[in-house]
């Protein structure tokens, strides 16, 4: 007899494919759909009558080992994989097992699924599951108001008649620019983000929102950086050394603000610090985009030798540079501002090595 499908897998399936296809983009969204999707996987797993935590960890386990082969570079979505609070290991500790509690005979299976199915609220299942639901719940939440606690501490970052440079196009950015707008007045640099030109996008929000804006090549930030007071940009993911990923050209302003002794300023939610360090971040911790953003597909035909088919030119457009920690001044996370020598003890609240599983 096959076993039924559980009710969770057509949706994981689902997320893994739209992972694969990078139909899923930044970080928000997607540990926020991961999330949800950890949320109802939990809630529709079927328990055995014994080792309930255990079965539940190799479960989300496994669904986390899924979407990291399907976008390993997607950090926040192994994150929200390790379901930081609570931890389902000491849920292994907290909930007593029914066969290793004397006053609690052991159930039989028939008797264990039959109260998981009929949501007995006082069955070890139905408590391991909605204490992690909770959790689960807790930590969507938390990413509900990321831009809200980020965009709080502006007014003490951003001071009247400043210059900030950013490059590219970052939402926490956006946000957090916009509540310094209410009480402050500055002006705002944005290097346009080639070959995806998001900074395009960024300046027009801004100025629509009365914020003096001026756009500039990427090339050109080397001669605008000792014009600016500041530099602030919106992270992908910080590593456990502090080390920042970030779209592509970020190193290059780090270097320019270091030369020229400008604070380099680093927005990133606590569900995008990661408790990996990186190694090889130039070649490993990147995703390569289509080479049609940087060369129509037309042109891409004279880059051929003719008649042999062998390139003569390579296009490569990859999606994200490494910042090491040491280029980077400060980091504005929803808890506050914090050293990026301070960046590991954080991660280690949020994230114990038996949190954070799926390594």
């Amino acid at each position: 007899m096959i076993a039924a499908m559980p009710d969770y897998q057509a949706a994981v399936d689902d997320f893994v494919t739209r992972l694969r296809r990078r139909q899923v983009e930044g970080s928000l969204i997607t540990a926020k759909l991961t999330a949800e999707l950890l949320r109802q996987v939990v809630s529709h797993q079927r328990l055995p009558n014994v080792g309930q935590a255990a079965v539940l960890i190799d479960v989300v386990k496994s669904v986390g080992l899924r979407m990291i082969a399907a976008n390993p570079i997607a950090i926040a979505a192994a994150n929200r994989s390790a379901l930081r609070a609570p931890s389902l290991h000491n849920l292994l500790e907290s909930i007593p097992d029914p066969v290793k509690t004397p006053e609690a005979p052991a159930a039989s299976v028939g008797d264990s699924d039959s109260k998981s199915r009929s949501g007995d609220r006082n069955s070890v299942s139905w408590k391991l599951k909605h204490n992690v639901i909770e959790g689960i719940t807790e930590l969507l939440q938390d990413l509900d108001d990321y831009h809200t606690h980020v965009a709080e501490q502006a007014l003490e970052h951003i001071h009247q008649n400043e210059v900030i440079l950013t490059l590219g196009r970052s939402r926490s950015l956006l946000k957090f620019l916009l509540e310094a707008k209410k009480k402050r007045s500055f002006q705002v640099v944005v290097a346009e983000g080639a070959p995806r030109y998001q900074g395009h996008t960024l300046a027009k929000e801004l100025a629509e929102k009365g914020l003096q804006t001026t756009v500039i090549t990427d090339s050109a930030v080397f001669a605008m950086i000792s014009r600016v007071n500041m530099v602030i940009i919106g992270a992908h993911a910080v590593m456990a050394n502090g080390g920042v990923l970030a779209p592509v050209g970020m190193h290059m302003v780090a270097l320019a603000a270091r030369r020229h002794a400008v604070p380099f300023v680093v927005l990133a939610g606590v569900h995008k610090l990661c408790p990996q360090y990186p190694h090889k971040p130039y070649t490993l911790l990147n995703d390569m985009k289509s080479p049609a953003e940087v060369v129509e597909f037309g042109e891409l035909s004279e880059c051929f030798a003719a008649g042999t088919g062998d390139h003569t030119t390579y296009v490569v457009n990859p999606t994200f540079d490494y910042i090491p920690p040491d280029l980077v001044s400060i980091f504005i996370t929803d808890t506050g501002g914090h050293n990026p020598s301070y960046v590991y003890r954080l991660i280690a609240e949020y994230y114990s090595p038996e949190d954070y599983f799926l390594q």
